[in-house]
């Protein structure tokens, strides 16, 4: 097992790029850490520069890719890639994984749920976005967030609401790029922001505001941005949430039909 220097790093992300969509988590942290987003995460590989399994850790939201589940196995098992004293969850995995993961985890007599399950969703060419209706006073109250927004934000966010999520937020707002539809009073009704891994997320818009098409706005607005500036486009919705899988889907998102991923909590 072998920590990336950042010159590793510069290669890997050259790597992920020819295994999209799967390895688009684990591409999006290292994206951003290439252009000095600020990160605590230590990337591993099972070995270098020919790797088959790449981890994101520390953080209590462990991310990996894996192209050969024996050796992410043996990494888990064998050479401590994870803590497993510690609670964490593994977020965005290939969820064929979870039988294997369960497995490890029983071994370990530690135990572990399924905390979500979700489609990747992502978007090859934003040449093919339709383009929503928006007269030029919508137009003009297109705008990103900063850090005076971060309370409304969080108190909406279903995993904010206290001080983690708004530090959280914070670090999205400051470092990652953003975008919100304001009201006449240049306060924001609607947003979408960009997870530390790239991921559009946070999509939300006030409940008296709805109806309106703030979020095909947005969603489209910031994915030209993304294009242009060269990060890579996608999102995870839960498989449940099947009005945001429409919307995205109707905006040319694809999927890999195939493919789920899957957040797992450990050790809670």
């Amino acid at each position: 097992m072998k920590i990336l220097n950042k010159e590793e790093l510069q290669i890997a992300e050259g790597v992920l790029l020819k295994h999209f969509p799967r390895s688009l988590k684990v591409y999006g942290f290292i994206y951003g850490i290439n252009r000095n987003k600020p990160s605590t995460l230590e990337i591993v590989v099972d070995a270098w520069p020919d790797f088959k399994v790449i981890i994101c850790r520390p953080d209590p939201k462990v991310t990996y890719y894996s192209m050969d589940e024996q050796i992410l196995r043996k990494m888990l098992t064998e050479e401590n890639a994870v803590d497993w004293s510690t609670s964490f969850l593994i977020g965005g995995f290939d969820a064929s994984h979870a039988t294997m993961l369960k497995g490890v985890s029983s071994d370990r007599r530690v135990n572990n749920k399924v905390y979500t399950m979700v489609h990747l969703l992502y978007l090859p060419d934003s040449s093919h976005l339709p383009t929503p209706a928006a007269d030029s006073d919508l137009e003009s109250r297109i705008s990103s967030l900063n850090l005076s927004h971060i309370d409304l934000v969080n108190h909406t966010w279903k995993f904010g609401g206290n001080k983690q999520g708004y530090m959280n937020i914070k670090n999205l707002i400051s470092h990652f790029p953003s975008c919100c539809i304001t009201d006449g009073q240049g306060q924001p009704v609607s947003w979408i922001l960009v997870y530390d891994y790239c991921a559009l997320g946070l999509l939300y818009t006030l409940p008296g505001h709805r109806g309106r098409g703030y979020a095909k706005v947005l969603i489209s607005t910031m994915a030209r941005r993304l294009h242009t500036d060269g990060y890579p486009v996608y999102c995870f919705i839960e498989e449940e949430n099947m009005v945001s899988y429409k919307l995205f889907k109707n905006l040319g998102f694809v999927e890999d039909p195939s493919y789920r991923a899957a957040w797992f909590e450990f050790n809670f």
